[in-house]
């Protein structure tokens, strides 16, 4: 065959295939399905066809890409180059002649070269490959690699205005410019032949310039790179791996609690929703103030529990007092929530924020058009937002335990396995995926926790919840009492002990250790919930692990001996009190005015407010009034905070559907059948047609029909006919997976699937 020979062309190189090898070309290259082509030959259109060639080379790494550029270098479009050829274009790049083989025969598989793949080769690639490359073709087997990105950005600084606006209209259209300035003996002060010398422009020929590639990256505010076949090694630090779980968990107990903070403010003051969607700017720092929760973290926090369905914009119940409208709030997903165990909470969280189509990292700063991205609001979705953080978990898991990766190391690494999604994957973006991996638990001191490796191999749900379970520290069943009636809690308390501790103090300060502080408020919180002044000593008496203070002793007594001595009972509400005087008082005050409180006896008195406005308005009038029951026993009116339903799969991120081998399988059935079946050129009549496919659905086998659709194109198909109605037949598309309907006046042949 001639050097010069245009060679095989690819409909003949696909037909030559094995069934299985078309398999797994339509299960690399799922968009070919869809519809099912109807011949070889529309495979082989569809396979070359530009949308297509860029589908299949979205994730392929810069080796493929660079093998693609030097066989275009090479003009493997238009003619037949054989593998040494194609290895001489790609001398000096770091290249293996194994991996370039390699590399060839993964390109083969997607159809995007083909050729004799065996020996020396006679090779072809498909033209619109160039138009897939995120360069311009033929800068990588070209041009000199070892400027390095910090002498480029020098060369840039040190040249002109005029130079600078030269290079940046080759940076916005073709980095082609066409200029006699580039004629050897062209005035060196001019722009071009500046340019020429310092590296920022190459020479083509004496009219010809172009924008390096690395030169085009750095404009572009980019890291320059990559340059060498082989991949970078991103690892920089080495740990255990215990060490690395240790961190993970101890991030992922944080980052829940936290979650518990922000989701109970929600529910005691859901926020309105912004007309546009999401919070607005102020609700984000109120709640930022409120929950002492850094605005970054808190958006991160936010976004993840929206993604995991514990909260959602809609009509709290009960309504919240600032009036009716859409407002979010914790979801009734939110109470099974609090009270799962730990590494269950973490695994859904963590699952969560995996699969979140937005960027969180993205709230509070500014878009193109100068306005704040609002924290749950569309403006952050991002379909590639989950693939990018599956590739560098990925990235992460690929490494040996323990080892430790920073922003710049990752993103020059994944840079390397995904050229195509560059500007992407550059140190800004990268850092704040790392930080919100760190943030959730997925990721300790830049190595990936073995939980997470686990979820990422794809084992069940119990598996990795037990994995997590199995690296968080245990649940610790006591607390260290301070003088200044502190209480430092050195670990995770047992959920009980934690529900106890959180009714009688409040949260000063979280983190590994978290401090509670209890006052005056506290303690009369736990005795308004129906707990005693009993109570309340053997609580500290039996966990703490330092003498309980006397001075708080005092305050628990002194607390109860006030609280109660009100009685709230409802008549619509009745207040009574063994001391007259104190209840006459109670009546007099201006606070209670509202509640229009009226005697009834010296130690009874009634209003027609709720009960829960006469123990707000006794409360504010500086009493200490109880709630109680008919029987006279303390009882909790505390609100427990507004719900919304429970949403769908919020903003419905789905990743693309691969058939299955099942379906693949058919459609290359159809594939062989249709090129056995010799085609008569006439169109099918439908009486014909109508009884043939009743005799299918009758003796219920499949067949292949001819049918064009509305848009006008003609594909085979194997369906299994259900019945034949009206015009219409009902059948079975196994290459969709679902029963289908088919005009009948549209089928073109009938062929039985099961013979030939």
């Amino acid at each position: 065959m001639s050097a010069k020979s245009p060679g095989v062309p690819l409909g003949a190189w696909l037909a030559d295939l094995g069934d299985e090898r078309l398999i797994q070309l339509l299960r690399l290259r799922p968009d070919l399905t869809q519809p099912p082509p109807g011949t070889v030959a529309a495979l082989a259109a569809r396979a070359a066809a530009r949308q297509s060639v860029k589908v299949a080379t979205d994730d392929l790494d810069f080796r493929h890409l660079a093998v693609l550029d030097a066989l275009l270098s090479v003009h493997a479009d238009t003619t037949v180059v054989t593998f040494a050829e194609l290895t001489g274009a790609l001398a000096g790049r770091g290249a293996d002649v194994a991996d370039v083989r390699a590399a060839v025969d993964d390109l083969a598989a997607r159809a995007l070269v083909w050729g004799d793949l065996e020996g020396e080769g006679a090779l072809r690639v498909v033209a619109e490959a160039a138009s897939s490359l995120p360069w311009y073709p033929g800068q990588v087997t070209s041009e000199d690699t070892s400027p390095t990105g910090a002498e480029i950005t020098a060369a840039l600084e040190s040249v002109d205005e005029t130079a600078r606006d030269l290079l940046d209209k080759l940076l916005e259209g073709s980095p082609i410019g066409r200029t006699r300035d580039a004629m050897p003996g062209t005035p060196p002060d001019r722009p071009v032949p500046r340019l020429l010398a310092a590296g920022l422009l190459r020479r083509i020929d004496d009219e010809t310039v172009i924008l390096p590639r690395l030169v085009s990256q750095v404009l572009r505010g980019e890291h320059a790179g990559p340059v060498s076949l082989a991949s970078p090694d991103p690892a920089v630090t080495s740990t255990t791996a215990a060490d690395v779980d240790a961190v993970a968990a101890g991030a992922a107990i944080d980052f829940l609690r936290e979650t518990e903070v922000v989701l109970e403010t929600l529910s005691e003051t859901p926020v309105p929703e912004l007309r546009s969607g999401g919070l607005g700017v102020r609700e984000v720092k109120r709640l930022a103030k409120i929950t002492g929760i850094d605005e970054r973290r808190l958006g991160l926090i936010l976004e993840v529990s929206a993604g995991a369905g514990l909260i959602a914009p809609g009509v709290p119940e009960p309504d919240p007092s600032d009036g009716a409208g859409s407002h979010w709030a914790p979801t009734v997903a939110f109470d099974r929530f609090v009270e799962s165990p730990t590494a269950t909470k973490w695994h859904l969280m963590v699952s969560a924020w995996l699969e979140l189509p937005s960027r969180p990292s993205l709230i509070g700063t500014r878009g193109v058009d100068n306005k704040p991205y609002a924290a749950l609001s569309d403006s952050l979705f991002s379909t590639a937002a989950p693939l990018d953080r599956r590739l560098l978990l990925e990235l992460l898991a690929e490494l040996p335990a323990g080892a430790g990766v920073d922003t710049d190391s990752a993103s020059q690494a994944l840079v390397w396995k995904r050229p195509r999604w560059a500007a992407r994957l550059q140190p800004g973006p990268i850092g704040d995926m790392l930080t919100e991996a760190h943030a959730v638990g997925a990721v300790g001191r830049g190595a990936i926790a073995s939980p997470l490796r686990r979820l990422l191999a794809g084992d069940s749900d119990d598996a990795v919840v037990a994995a997590m379970a199995k690296v968080l520290p245990a649940p610790i069943d006591h607390f260290l009492l301070q003088a200044d009636l502190t209480v430092v809690v050195p670990g995770p308390l047992e959920r009980g002990l934690a529900e106890q501790l959180a009714a009688v103090a409040n949260v000063e300060s979280a983190g590994a250790a978290m401090v509670y502080r209890i006052d005056e408020a506290s303690v009369r919180r736990a005795l308004d919930s129906g707990q005693t002044a009993g109570g309340i000593h053997a609580l500290f008496d039996r966990h703490s692990k330092t003498p309980v203070p006397q001075a708080l002793n005092y305050l628990i007594d002194d607390v109860a001996r006030r609280h109660g001595q009100l009685r709230v009972g409802m008549a619509s509400a009745f207040v009574r009190c063994e001391d007259a005087a104190l209840l006459a008082q109670a009546v007099a005050a201006p606070a209670t005015e509202s509640v229009e409180l009226r005697l009834l006896a010296p130690t009874v008195a009634v209003s027609q407010a709720s009960i829960g406005d006469v123990l707000t308005a006794l409360r504010t009038a500086g009493f200490a009034p109880a709630a109680e029951d008919a029987s006279g026993a303390v009882v909790d009116l505390r609100s427990r905070g507004t719900r919304v339903p429970s949403p769908g799969r919020r903003r419905g991120y789905r990743h693309n559907a691969v058939p299955t081998d099942q379906t693949l399988a058919a459609i290359v059935a159809v594939l062989r059948k249709v090129a056995s079946t010799p085609s008569t050129g006439l169109r099918l009549d439908p009486a014909v047609a109508i009884s043939e496919l009743q005799q299918a659905a009758h003796l219920q086998e499949s067949v292949v029909i001819g049918y064009v659709d509305p848009a006008g194109v003609a594909t085979q198909r194997v369906v299994a006919p259900i019945n034949v109605r009206g015009g219409q037949l009902t059948a079975y598309d196994p290459a969709s997976g679902r029963v289908r309907e088919f005009a009948i006046h549209r089928v073109t042949s009938v062929v039985s699937a099961e013979s030939g």
